[in-house]
């Protein structure tokens, strides 16, 4: 499904967001499924039957059923499901079909992913088609993505990527605050040279050149739009020596402060 284009995604006319009635089940049918279904659970109890095996369901649980597939459902009517559906077929042929059931963890993206789709038709919105197939494409990489890490690596990438990020906007934040790698890998909890690595692996740039790029970018924005002349923005980011501050502000702009404003 991976190497598939996006228009080769068969929107079928049969999906929903939906809160299940108290008295809901899903009947084991003679036949089984004809195409593939996106299967996930908001909130609720439930229990899910998948070829003959049993799967207590809750928030973050996820199926994705595939062509002959025998399925049935139940769940808890003092605590319904909130399920979304989506089926759909895939023209061409498939490869890396993500697992059949997963719990998800972090579900904020994939739970915007889906409800965007679920949106998209809801009124006649130009290109719906288009931009749906573009989405369940995403979803799929999604469960292709959890699938392809373990649970320990996960949770560890998942925390760290965050901390990582709120170290590079706590920089952003503050562009003229002479931060120390120290101080930033103290306030992620690791130690400063596998925080500095992990930076620049996750960011893209050292922990110095992101510190000198967002000053710059910040100093561009003084100059251009608060009125501040270019000691006053130079003072205002740290630099003590104006000199010092024109050289690296058009060592990154291929401009001198003077020119900008």
């Amino acid at each position: 499904m991976l190497h598939l284009p996006s228009s080769s995604y068969v929107l079928l006319s049969y999906f929903a967001k939906i809160v299940c009635e108290p008295g809901w089940k899903w009947q084991k049918r003679e036949k089984p499924l004809a195409n593939f279904d996106l299967f996930y659970v908001w909130s609720g109890e439930g229990n899910v039957e998948l070829n003959g095996e049993s799967f207590s369901v809750g928030k973050g649980s996820c199926f994705l059923f595939r062509p002959g597939d025998h399925t049935s459902a139940t769940h808890n009517p003092q605590k319904p499901l909130v399920l979304t559906y989506i089926h759909f077929d895939v023209k061409g042929p498939v490869d890396l079909i993500p697992q059949p059931y997963r719990i998800l963890n972090d579900t904020i993206d994939f739970e915007h992913l889906l409800s965007r789709y679920v949106r998209l038709f809801l009124v006649k919105t130009y290109a719906a088609e288009e931009e749906a197939q573009l989405i369940l494409k995403q979803l799929i990489i999604h469960l292709l993505r959890d699938d392809s890490e373990s649970p320990v690596e996960r949770k560890s990438s998942n925390q760290l990527t965050e901390a990582i990020h709120e170290i590079a906007n706590y920089i952003r934040q503050n562009p003229g605050k002479a931060h120390r790698v120290e101080d930033l890998a103290m306030r992620a909890q690791l130690s400063p040279r596998y925080f500095s690595i992990k930076f620049k692996e996750l960011i893209g740039l050292s922990v110095q050149s992101y510190m000198i790029r967002t000053r710059i970018e910040r100093a561009q924005h003084l100059l251009m739009h608060a009125g501040m002349n270019v000691t006053e923005v130079a003072d205002a980011l740290g630099y003590r020596d104006i000199f010092f501050f024109s050289r690296q502000f058009k060592q990154y702009t291929g401009k001198s402060p003077s020119e900008i404003r």
